[in-house]
């Protein structure tokens, strides 16, 4: 899943991973005070409060555009499987939010008119992350890839600063996930 936020970046050494947490996501919009609950909760446990504000604004956006553009209305929902999930993924050097959906169509940034209430959360991904993107999503774990298209995972990376990592030196918590 990660393989493309690689791209156009230093290598990411695996013993530098500090830590990653997930949540499950209902289909609803109530969901992305809860993303921001977990992002608030989760920042706090890697001491990165300070970013709180800037990732929070990203994941909210994300979480908003799965849940407007990635689920259709009419589609028939499992309630034991959540169709959107945020991770939060934190290196020494750079903290990543991801949120996967079932759609397979790819995000697009637009143009929104001055008035307009809405259009502006790919920008806003754009201006408060160092870079962003967006990917296939690859098969569930314990599936056995098919060919098959499973949604995508749409990211944002953020820098971490050289103050802040001094200010994480100790060891973080392993992987936790968590479902809401």
């Amino acid at each position: 899943m990660l393989e493309p936020l690689r791209q156009g970046l230093p290598p990411i050494d695996p013993s530098a991973v500090a830590g990653s947490a997930s949540c499950m996501l209902p289909a609803c919009y109530e969901a992305v005070s809860g993303a921001r609950k977990f992002t608030r909760t989760t920042l706090g446990q890697w001491e990165l409060t300070d970013r709180f504000d800037d990732v929070a604004l990203v994941v909210s956006e994300l979480v908003t555009n799965a849940l407007r553009h990635a689920l259709p209305a009419d589609a028939p929902r499992d309630p034991q499987e959540p169709p959107v999930r945020l991770h939060l993924m934190r290196w020494t050097s750079r903290l990543v939010c991801a949120v996967r959906d079932p759609s397979q169509a790819s995000p697009v940034a637009g143009e929104a008119a001055d008035s307009a209430e809405s259009g502006r959360g790919l920008f806003l991904v754009e201006s408060f992350s160092d870079s962003w993107g967006w990917h296939p999503a690859p098969a569930p774990i314990g599936e056995t890839p098919s060919g098959a298209m499973y949604g995508k995972v749409v990211w944002a990376l953020f820098r971490l600063s050289d103050n802040e990592l001094a200010d994480n030196a100790k060891p973080q918590e392993p992987a936790v996930s968590y479902a809401e």
